[in-house]
């Protein structure tokens, strides 16, 4: 298919015009007029850049691209290089960072779900239906090592637990992937039981033990690969591409 079009129907699924974000959205890096083969990961870096090459891609569509709001405007270094690749290859680069994780069905906080098992999923932002954090529910309370063992099986990554003093059970829970631990607050204010995170702050450990509940910092990668993952699966069933995800390992 040709670019325009390829760009076309990424800006229709995702639609990045709805909210406002850290960096822009969509076609970052213009490469070839023909979009046959695709390669989805999380983030652009110069390994996932030479392994598109190596795949001879035509574009690559990720979580994390370049040109983050306050960076310098300078090209040079590692920037360069990663840009350099990929203009010198002809390769198209596609980013979508806050519209792929709220996206209610390929975004990274509706593919945790499924992989969690939780049901009834909900902007945890009152009003906001656009909510980067989300909440829902266990069909039963879990106790909180049984959730943790979830976690960590399904993410195959050991994640972090702090308990709540009460060691409560889990009926309900909220999560934001990736740098969402700000959102524990809120969470705890509604009452839910549990918090899932990527990442976890020096003050996210005394919030989770003076409002009495559970955090689990699951990564902020492991907990955004399913985002990019599921896109490249949408590809081939809908798109006349070869799409293909590829997972740079990362253990923060």
């Amino acid at each position: 298919m040709q670019l325009h079009e390829f760009e076309h129907y990424l800006n229709t699924l995702l639609k990045p015009e709805q909210i406002k974000d850290f960096c822009p959205n969509g076609l970052q890096i213009q490469g070839r007029d023909k979009i046959v083969k695709v390669i989805t990961g999380v983030t652009a870096t110069q390994a996932l850049i030479d392994q598109a090459i190596a795949e001879k891609a035509d574009a690559l569509v990720v979580h994390h691209g370049f040109f983050w709001k306050n960076e310098s405007y300078v090209i040079r270094g590692m920037k360069h290089k990663r840009i350099k690749a990929l203009l010198a290859n002809d390769i198209s680069l596609f980013a979508y960072h806050l519209p792929l994780d709220i996206h209610p069905i390929l975004g990274n906080n509706a593919q945790l779900a499924k992989l969690f098992s939780i049901d009834n999923v909900a902007p945890l932002e009152v009003g906001n239906a656009l909510s980067v954090a989300v909440r829902g529910e266990f069909s039963t309370e879990l106790c909180p090592q049984v959730l943790e063992q979830r976690i960590s099986e399904q993410l195959k990554r050991k994640c972090l637990h702090i308990p709540a003093p009460s060691n409560k059970a889990i009926k309900t829970v909220a999560w934001c992937s990736g740098g969402g631990q700000g959102y524990i607050e809120l969470a705890a204010e509604q009452g839910i039981d549990a918090f899932i995170s990527g990442e976890v702050s020096e003050q996210t450990t005394h919030v989770a033990r003076e409002m009495d509940i559970h955090f689990y910092c699951a990564g902020h990668h492991a907990t955004e690969r399913y985002g990019a993952k599921a896109l490249a699966e949408h590809f081939n069933q809908h798109l006349p591409v070869d799409a293909k995800f590829i997972d740079i390992d990362n253990p923060a």
